[in-house]
């Protein structure tokens, strides 16, 4: 029996209105990830990927179709579910950290364990071993501002996996950071990857997308091209365009902010 994935969308559509005007945002995505696979997904600005990385996360919301994540709808939940669900199966990794500035690393760390149900003590053990493995066991004590840029980061995704989440998400979690930087944050993600960690990138650099180990290529919020099977993400495509063809119904337009 083949697994179930660990993310599946289909005819995932969100428009949202700017400036007056309609944007499709999505316009009829279908992808599945599969349990422990690495994926980037990489296009232009405006293509729609992160709206796709927010939708899955449950961090916006869907006009048309379905998301399951762990084999559980997350689309139409009320925000009470999905910060609950959030908390044990998605980590969210950000460009700009989001860090408690604060705090110590250590309770960067703890905090979210706590929250996710530990106790106290578990919750420092886990965040300890944690820091450890991503090379900042000696920044336990020090705060965000002190660090540099690719420590925080790495601080960053720290938290996203202290929760032990089924799915890590990161948004550009390199566009913050020099080519060294990035490099060192591509070269964690791989690590991760390694030890069987689902991951969904999105990133702008072709550098970053090349070192995972499948490549989704977003378009006017469409896929234009997936390196695990280009040829149906093509037709899938095409088929959406199509589909998109009209204009967007005013109502839709409307309510889709």
């Amino acid at each position: 029996m083949t697994a179930a994935p660990a993310v599946k969308v289909r005819h995932a559509r969100r428009t949202y209105t700017a400036d007056l005007a309609p944007v499709r945002a999505l316009r009829g995505i279908d992808l599945d990830v599969g349990s422990g696979e690495f994926l980037a997904v990489t296009g232009p600005s405006g293509c729609g990927k992160s709206t796709l990385l927010n939708v899955i996360a449950g961090l916006d919301s869907l006009d048309e179709g379905t998301i399951e994540v762990d084999g559980q709808r997350v689309d139409g939940r009320d925000e009470d579910w999905l910060a609950t669900f959030r908390r044990h199966h998605i980590g969210i990794v950000f460009q700009f950290f989001n860090l408690l500035d604060g705090v110590s690393a250590l309770d960067n760390l703890v905090l979210p364990g706590v929250l996710g149900g530990m106790r106290r003590r578990a919750a420092e053990s886990r965040a300890r071993d944690l820091l450890d493995l991503l090379g900042l066991g000696d920044r336990a004590e020090q705060i965000p501002a002190v660090l540099s840029g690719g420590q925080r980061q790495r601080l960053a995704i720290a938290r996203a996996l202290v929760n032990e989440p089924t799915l890590l998400l990161a948004d550009e979690p390199t566009g913050a950071l020099d080519t060294a930087g990035g490099m060192e944050i591509l070269e964690l993600f791989r690590r991760l990857h390694a030890g069987g960690q689902t991951i969904v990138l999105v990133t702008h650099s072709p550098e970053v997308a090349a070192g995972a180990a499948r490549q989704v290529l977003m378009r006017d919020g469409l896929i234009e091209a997936d390196s695990a099977s280009p040829a149906q993400a093509s037709s899938s495509g095409a088929d959406a365009e199509a589909r998109d063809s009209e204009p967007v119904p005013a109502d839709l337009a409307a309510g889709a902010v």
